[in-house]
């Protein structure tokens, strides 16, 4: 579940690779249903927040050779995909939805290396992955901290874990995700998390937060405005922090156990 539609002005999308503003209202969707219906079209287009969160997210990802990687909420595994080329010794992709499943599983680099599984409840043993990355997901998870508690659980002491999503001021502004479909506009069922309840959240399943960082559109992202025809809605969208990431690493058992004292 990687891929945002961000509504400018309160107003939905027009379609699900552009901040298109449109006239519509869109139905309210349900997770699950929602990137069904998305998955076929999912990979098409170009996405501003998606390349913003790719040009900037590579910063914070560490050496991964040898090492055992979780994606998590992968979707169509854009992520996956990509850290599987750096020699990971494992690479893992898990999504609830198995037709965004189908579309990973079309890619060759990662066949063979999905798994459908709700992202609270993981089928993996304890202290199995030392990098885990989870995109546009955290907004779309009901229970936050049972699923800070499961990467707790499924993590190794000193894993990393990056988080991102549409940023609490973007969804202040209207932005919102959704896509069009032939059945027309969708926007999917969100909750907005603040960088300080999703850190309290992963500080009380055993993490450290090393990091909150807000990204927001740059002149890279320009052109993608532009090739939608929506030239004029840059400068303002440019002003608004569109994601917000997030470093988290696993801390020492000694640490946890401190402080539970």
């Amino acid at each position: 579940m990687n891929q945002i539609c961000a509504t400018l002005e309160s107003r939905p999308t027009k379609s699900a690779d552009n901040i298109v503003p449109s006239s519509d209202t869109p139905d309210f969707v349900l997770v699950q249903e929602a990137y069904d219906r998305w998955a076929p079209t999912y990979d098409q287009s170009p996405n501003p927040l998606l390349h913003l969160e790719e040009r900037e997210l590579g910063s914070f990802i560490p050496k991964l050779r040898g090492k055992r990687v979780l994606d998590l909420a992968c979707g169509t595994g854009r992520w996956l995909e990509k850290l599987s080329s750096q020699g990971t010794d494992v690479g893992v992709g898990v999504d609830f939805s198995a037709a965004m499943l189908r579309v990973a599983e079309s890619k060759a680099a990662i066949r063979g290396r999905l798994v459908r599984a709700d992202c609270q409840s993981l089928p993996f043993e304890a202290s199995t992955f030392d990098f885990v990355v989870c995109s546009f997901a955290i907004g779309h998870i009901r229970d936050l901290a049972m699923l800070a508690r499961e990467l707790g659980r499924v993590a190794r002491t000193g894993a990393d874990i990056l988080t991102s999503d549409l940023h609490p001021e973007a969804y202040e502004k209207g932005w919102r995700t959704g896509f069009r479909d032939s059945r027309g506009a969708i926007e999917i069922d969100t909750w907005a998390r603040s960088a300080e309840e999703i850190a309290g959240c992963f500080y009380c399943a055993g993490f450290e937060c090393l990091t909150h960082i807000s990204l927001r559109f740059a002149e890279p992202e320009r052109p993608i405005f532009d090739r939608a025809g929506k030239s004029n809605l840059f400068t303002a969208a440019s002003k608004v922090p569109a994601i917000l990431v997030s470093h988290f690493r696993l801390a020492s058992p000694d640490r946890v156990s401190r402080s539970e004292q």
